[in-house]
């Protein structure tokens, strides 16, 4: 279970919304440009958890979800893609860097925080 949640927590990567500087002067909420399904394949490199998921997070105003809802998610992408989060369960954690696209992919590393200690990379692709 906490191999899973580790995996599964760097999924979590790409959490708060983003907008332009004059959508803020009219207080119009502009979609982020990273919203939608995203498909997300999570590999250990290094450590003791299970090898490889995959898992599918929702992206709305910025903010990313997952259905399974067990773990904590506290990150953000910036308007360049740039992706930077911390996904923690209970005490277990990951943190998780990387970068997404205006074409739909994105990729990074993560590495936990817990007394498990694996690394990895992941690699995203937005379905809709």
């Amino acid at each position: 279970m906490r191999r899973s949640f580790l995996a599964a927590g760097t999924l979590a990567l790409i959490t708060a919304f983003l907008g332009t500087a004059e959508a803020a002067k009219r207080k119009v909420v502009v979609p982020h440009r990273y919203d939608g399904n995203w498909s997300i394949e999570v590999i250990t490199q290094d450590g003791p958890c299970d090898r490889a998921y995959r898992y599918g997070v929702q992206i709305a105003k910025g903010e990313a979800t997952y259905p399974g809802g067990d773990f904590d998610i506290r990150g953000r992408v910036s308007g360049n893609g740039a992706v930077r989060a911390t996904i923690m369960r209970g005490s277990d954690g990951a943190d998780v860097v990387g970068r997404l696209n205006r074409d739909g992919l994105g990729s990074g590393t993560w590495a936990s925080t817990g007394l498990i200690r694996c690394t990895g990379r992941w690699n995203a692709e937005k379905r809709g």
